[in-house]
């Protein structure tokens, strides 16, 4: 088939790859690049740079709604359109330009996680399985009927970059899978159970403030699904700590929530709401990501303040 693809981060360049080498890849859309670092440097998307490695043409549109890039999309007459992690909510006009609709790659077993943060948010709560779900679009937000779904289980040391990384390969898979099954005419959709469905809302940096009066499994979870990024941080002496691995551990410690119980080459021991966690690898300000162990060669942690 004739396809334009929409994506933007990392997530969707494996379903980008399985495209070219199964289909036509006649253009790729993807997020207006960006500058980053402390340099400030402007650098291509994960998906652009896959795409010209490819030798696709690539469209960036500031927005994706505007009349005049819809009329560049009909100029293509592409059978379908896929969508991976675009970034952008597409309207209607758009996704119903190729004859055989718009499909999209979302990281969860819809209707569950629908929206903006389906992986960070299955590691948040505790989930032991999610998936990836290959479903035609509609106009509300990761409503469409699904074409099909596999499950992938969450190990107990999953982040969400290596969660990303495994839904990342199997949606590839599945995309091509649906693809063939569109194309053949024999795809069974299901229409979602709008009862059932959950919303996961778009990550910000703020909301990874550590409160450590939490239990300590919902700490690891959260130190988990903000790795590597945006990260989980704490204040330690008004300076941001950013924490991006610990365990949780049992027992019963005297002092306040946040207090700092002991700190040494296993990792900072700190109390919570339910016993404590011992963080394991750290980044301090102007610094790089590191050991606790490490951390410690050069810097002091006293012990009983409060993070």
């Amino acid at each position: 088939m004739n396809i334009i693809f929409f994506g933007t981060p990392d997530f969707a360049v494996p379903s980008l790859k399985a495209l070219i080498s199964k289909h036509n890849v006649i253009a790729v859309v993807s997020q207006p690049d960006k500058p980053k670092g402390r340099g400030k440097k402007v650098v291509p998307t994960p998906v652009k740079k896959a795409a010209e490695e490819g030798g696709i043409a690539v469209l960036q549109p500031a927005s994706a709604k505007s009349p005049e890039f819809l009329e560049e999309l009909k100029g293509y007459n592409a059978d379908i359109f896929v969508v991976a992690a675009y970034g952008q909510i597409l309207p209607k006009a758009l996704l119903e330009i190729p004859k055989f609709g718009s499909v999209n790659v979302h990281g969860s077993l819809l209707p569950k996680y629908r929206g903006a943060a389906p992986i960070q948010q299955a590691i948040m709560d505790g989930e032991k399985t999610t998936g990836v779900t290959i479903m035609y679009m509609a106009e509300k937000l990761d409503s469409g009927d699904m074409i099909l779904k596999t499950e992938v289980p969450i190990e107990d040391d999953d982040t969400y970059g290596s969660l990303s990384d495994k839904l990342a390969e199997a949606g590839a898979v599945f995309l091509i899978k649906a693809l063939s099954q569109i194309e053949e005419g024999t795809a069974k959709p299901v229409k979602q159970d709008d009862i059932l469905s959950t919303y996961a809302h778009k990550i910000t940096k703020e909301a990874g403030l550590i409160d450590f009066s939490k239990n300590s499994a919902t700490i690891v979870n959260l130190i988990r699904a903000f790795n590597p990024s945006p990260a989980a941080f704490t204040l330690y002496n008004g300076e941001k700590l950013k924490i991006f691995a610990a365990k949780a551990e049992k027992g019963e410690y005297k002092g306040e929530t946040g207090e700092i119980i002991s700190a040494d080459k296993r990792g900072i021991k700190v109390k919570t709401g339910d016993g404590a966690v011992v963080i394991t690898e750290i980044q301090a300000p102007g610094s790089k990501k590191m050991s606790v162990s490490a951390y410690l060669l050069g810097h002091k942690i006293e012990i009983g303040k409060t993070l």
